[in-house]
């Protein structure tokens, strides 16, 4: 087994090492010898010509006087993934990296800002609380903490069917972000370093190598996940003025732009911006409506040993008024956006408030709501009144708001406006199509929120993981998640603003609920190798109880008595006799609560399994009439597309379809029927010259086939000649 040594250059712990391998009185400190360590591989990963190991040993270089040498300027660290960025992205990444056994270095501008919430401490909502789940029964670790760090849980929609409702959490900002930090800092395979990350380094073969640092530190590794949020080049603007920060209070990541650009990477720029924050003393909260959390706590992560209750604070509701709106069309002109200094593109589905005045003229009032940013801090974040005006017009706007008649404001709304890579340029697996290794995740592939970035993030972990290990990447369909839809939205759509995940995106939500994100991706996180014996034991215990309880309830019948009367009074219809329970489930407006109110309920289930039961049971019919269509559509959707396909050379597309295959390269069918600009007639054109291309390809094949048999023919009977016959005679 080969070994590469290389060379650990010591700073302070230089001197110390020295003092314990050699007495102070020897002359070896004269002289010191060169220390290299030498990294043995169990499995071979090819890297700069070089072979290296997960498991490390000190060795002396060849020395004939016992001096101690070395060399001072060339630190070199190498790893099997770096990860750059430490939000929420990049967490997940180095986790899912690193707890795939790769030994996994993440770089960030500032520890202490490790998974920080710059915006709206909060996660979840409609559909991003289905990626939360979808992390979760992955293997990843922000349902976990937001289920650790909750000040106040609401399930939303909780009227409508199980396909939109949504889990949110209001989440202690410092708590959230100390949690996190405690998780990263405590995994085993994972080193943190702070570093400003300025030029990526690349093998002969457009490969990635690794990364180099402003300060002039390179790191090596045969996969490097960029994670870098609103960071890269990025700009704060209050009013007309501005200062380059990636956030109030932390500076931005300078040269990362260009270095990509000179690689041949597309790059644009993107807005967003976050509100002002008050202090809760001076709020008079008698005149506001008080927002309350659920009584019957909800959970993100599928694990039971984080499901610890904790006490709830409350969230408040105020209104724009007249004088808000007059305020901001006498200054709109004030703003970045409609003064016309800032051209980037903010995100549509959360619009600024002078946005919503501007959009939404006819409305009189926009709702704002009042939430606390953590138990021991006095800042409420002011959700729904971020604004790009002067600070001098803040604070009076802030104080047309009912309830802030006499506020005072903490921080100043700032609009933050940053570099982007299309995610065009990336496949389903999060890596560049230009270069090997390389991965984007989060903001630097134009998506806005922390669920967002957290479902790229472990996808791109797991990736980056097994590329280095030289295992196949990973994929999900976009029938199978949210995540999978995500992602093929992103890379196959050329987006031109910032990507916020909607359960409208997804074409087969009633298939991909929160209450069956575990079922649907647990074994595969285990396949993997992210799900330890414990959760998966957990697991398939919950899946066996749950399918013990349907059958159950498909044999227990009932005929008469009081929950036959209840559930024709709350359904309307009649209860026939010897009825199943399963059939009594299936009736509108009739949940499990009313089997365990008259006794026929299974009190060994968890509410988070009954509410399983239910769903399946009652929307059974539903269910399966679309997993048959999606049945239908998969073996055509998921033909792939060759990669060396000539789309400029096919006159039956439309110039439109031509150009835009042609920049986004689809893998499948069913990716490029989602390019912006390709209509189905492009798609049965496309379709048309593919089978032509098999044919030719199949009949090119059998003539090399036939050419072959004829010449083992000629081979087996030779040709002589009569005078080698007479010859021979």
């Amino acid at each position: 087994m080969t070994t590469t040594p290389f060379t650990l250059h010591l700073c302070r712990f230089g001197r110390n090492l020295c003092k314990t391998l050699f007495p102070t009185s020897s002359p070896a400190l004269l002289n010191p010898r060169h220390i290299t360590l030498r990294r043995k591989f169990r499995r071979g990963i090819s890297f700069s010509g070089s072979t290296f190991s997960r498991r490390f040993s000190a060795v002396a270089a060849g020395s004939t006087s016992g001096d101690l040498n070395y060399e001072i300027g060339t630190v070199d660290e190498k790893y099997d993934v770096i990860v750059v960025g430490g939000g929420h992205a990049g967490c997940e990444a180095a986790l899912a990296s690193a707890r795939l056994g790769a030994r996994t270095l993440l770089l960030t501008l500032n520890i202490d800002r490790i998974a920080w919430q710059p915006c709206n401490p909060a996660v979840g909502g409609p559909a991003k609380s289905q990626l939360v789940h979808e992390v979760d029964a992955l293997g990843g670790e922000i349902g976990k903490i937001a289920d650790r760090c909750y000040l106040q849980k609401r399930v939303l929609n909780i009227s409508r069917g199980p396909a939109v409702r949504a889990l949110r959490a209001q989440t202690d900002k410092r708590e959230y972000a100390l949690q996190m930090k405690n998780v990263v800092e405590s995994t085993p395979n994972l080193s943190i370093r702070e570093a400003m990350v300025t030029d990526i380094l690349l093998g002969k073969n457009d490969n990635v190598e690794g990364v180099c640092t402003f300060f002039g530190m390179t790191f090596y590794a045969p996969s490097v996940i960029l994670t870098t949020g609103t960071f890269m080049s990025g700009k704060i603007w209050v009013g007309r003025t501005s200062m380059p920060a990636g956030r109030a209070g932390e500076s931005a990541s300078h040269g990362l732009t260009e270095n990509l650009q000179r690689l041949g990477f597309e790059t644009d720029r993107l807005k967003t911006g976050t509100p002002a924050r008050v202090d809760i003393r001076t709020v008079n909260f008698s005149v506001l409506e008080p927002q309350h959390g659920d009584e019957e706590v909800s959970w993100f992560s599928f694990d039971p040993d984080v499901h610890i209750e904790r006490e709830q604070m409350c969230c408040y509701l105020t209104r724009t008024t007249s004088t808000t709106h007059l305020i901001i069309r006498e200054n709109l002109h004030e703003t970045p956006t409609y003064g016309g200094w800032v051209e980037a593109k903010g995100p549509r589905y959360c619009p600024s408030i002078e946005d919503k005045i501007v959009r939404f003229q006819d409305k009189e009032s926009h709702q704002v709501f009042l939430e606390p940013e953590g138990r021991n801090v006095p800042e409420l974040y002011v959700q729904g009144f971020s604004t790009g005006l002067p600070e001098r017009l803040q604070l009076p706007l802030l104080r047309t708001l009912p309830g802030l008649e006499n506020c005072s404001m903490l921080r100043p709304a700032y609009a933050v406006e940053y570099d982007y890579l299309p995610a065009h340029q990336c496949t389903r697996s999060l890596m560049t199509k230009k270069i090997q290794g390389l991965f984007f995740s989060g903001q630097i592939n134009g998506t806005t929120g922390y669920e967002e970035a957290a479902a790229q993030g472990i996808i791109s972990g797991i990736n980056a993981a097994r590329h280095a290990d030289g295992k196949p990447l990973i994929v999900l369909e976009r029938e199978s998640s949210y995540i999978g839809t995500l992602i093929d939205d992103l890379v196959t759509k050329d987006l031109r603003e910032p990507y916020r995940m909607l359960t409208s995106r997804s074409e087969h939500r009633l298939l991909l609920r929160s209450d069956n994100a575990d079922s649907r991706l647990t074994p595969l996180g285990r396949e993997i190798g992210l799900i330890d014996d414990r959760r998966w034991k957990l697991y398939q215990e919950k899946q066996a109880r749950i399918s013990e309880e349907k059958k159950r309830l498909k044999s227990v019948r009932i005929s008469g008595g009081d929950l036959a009367a209840e559930i024709t009074h709350l359904s309307g219809q009649p209860v026939k006799d010897s009825s199943t329970l399963e059939g009594l489930l299936k009736k509108p407006h009739i949940q499990y609560g009313i089997l365990d109110k008259h006794g026929f309920g299974n009190n060994s289930l968890s509410r988070m399994e009954k509410e399983c039961v239910e769903i399946d049971i009652k929307y059974e019919g539903f269910i399966l009439r679309q997993q048959s269509q999606l049945q239908q559509m998969v073996t055509q959707q998921h033909r792939p597309l060759p990669e060396d396909l000539d789309y400029y050379a096919m006159t039956t597309l439309s110039h439109e379809a031509r150009e835009k295959l042609s920049k986004v390269r689809p893998q499948t069918i069913g990716q490029a029927s989602r390019v912006g600009g390709v209509s189905p007639a492009d798609i049965t054109a496309l379709l048309i010259v593919l089978e032509a291309n098999r044919r030719k390809a199949q009949e090119k094949r059998r003539y090399k086939m036939m050419n072959a048999i004829r010449a083992n023919t000629q081979d087996e009977v030779p040709e002589v000649s009569l005078t080698e016959t007479v010859g021979s005679g």
